[in-house]
């Protein structure tokens, strides 16, 4: 038991010679010291798919099936292997995309927040019984310091629950990610912004206003944050119905986001931008030829030529 044996894996078929299909590691976890607190056996295999498929389908064959999704995490919730907050820490260590999720669900998983809230409940339960002795024996003329202490205990632990919670949603937002909707006139740049921060084209550039009609989502990781991009429509009036759509999609966009990024043309006074936007101001490279000042704030780039690109990655870090 619990050790790691060298083994060949064979499939015998009626009539036909038994097939070596791997030599694999396996493993034999006695209950209730296994994952799932059931007896559980493990098997090592090589990676390769043909391997895979062919141990699978010998395992079916003996009646076996595969598992469901988070089935295994599932029978140790049942069998009081983990808790909820633990298993919560399972799926979202699976989910984790980035180090500081990473850090974030080992901790879940390994009971940091279970150690904390059951120490939380012990304290309160240690509280209810003195209250309980106040109520009970109101004449035996228990100590003053029996009442100030409770209610010391009591300030304490409020205090240390309000200081959990009060962090800005910051460990819920890095556990599902954050959105930044880019947001401006046509033909600033939003797009070729967005193809720059992603690393990569994924939007059409076009020298047209109007080009992006729809919103386009794209997930990148900012200040070690998965953060999903959303490039927009232009904003402005128009009589065309599907760019009056896309404006709309804009704004509904911009009111969903976490961080509004805000860009206006280098070559342009900047028009109404979105309360509390992270201003940038595109284009420098041309603002010579029209030297408008920038709006107070923003930050100065040229997509084109990289210039400013560095200061903007690390201010959109400090937003995630």
């Amino acid at each position: 038991p619990r050790q790691a044996s060298l083994r060949g894996l064979w499939r015998r078929a009626a009539g036909a010679e038994p097939v070596l299909l791997d030599r694999a590691l396996v493993l034999w976890f006695p209950a209730p010291r296994s994952y799932t607190g059931e007896d559980s056996a493990e098997l090592h295999l090589h990676a390769g798919p043909a391997v895979i498929a062919g141990v699978a389908d010998a395992l079916v064959a003996l009646g076996a099936r595969p598992a469901e999704p988070g089935e295994f995490t599932r029978r140790a919730f049942t069998n009081g292997r983990l808790d909820l907050i633990e298993a919560e820490g399972i799926a979202d260590l699976i989910d984790a995309e980035t180090e500081a999720q990473r850090r974030q669900a080992l901790g879940q998983a390994d009971g940091t927040l279970s150690r904390l809230y059951e120490g939380w409940a012990d304290r309160l339960r240690t509280a209810l019984a003195h209250q309980e002795a106040l109520i009970d024996f109101p004449d035996e003329d228990l100590p003053p310091e029996v009442e100030s202490a409770l209610l010391a205990e009591l300030a304490a632990l409020r205090d240390a629950m309000r200081a959990h919670l009060d962090d800005a949603g910051r460990g819920e937002k890095l556990r599902r990610g954050l959105v930044f909707t880019i947001v401006g006139p046509p033909n600033v740049g939003k797009s070729s912004l967005l193809n720059a921060l992603a690393e990569r084209d994924a939007a059409i550039v076009s020298s047209i206003a109007g080009t992006t009609r729809d919103a386009i989502e794209i997930r990148v990781v900012l200040g070690d944050v998965p953060v999903t991009l959303i490039d927009t429509a232009g904003l402005r009036e128009t009589e065309d119905e599907i760019e009056a759509e896309g404006v709309r999609r804009a704004l509904f966009h911009v009111k969903q986001a976490d961080c509004v990024i805000a860009v206006t043309d280098g070559t342009a006074p900047p028009s109404d931008l979105p309360p509390g936007a992270l201003l940038v101001r595109n284009k420098i490279d041309l603002a010579e030829h029209a030297p408008h000042q920038s709006p107070e704030g923003a930050l100065a780039v040229s997509v084109r030529q990289g210039t400013g690109m560095d200061a903007l990655r690390a201010a959109l870090a400090d937003r995630a």
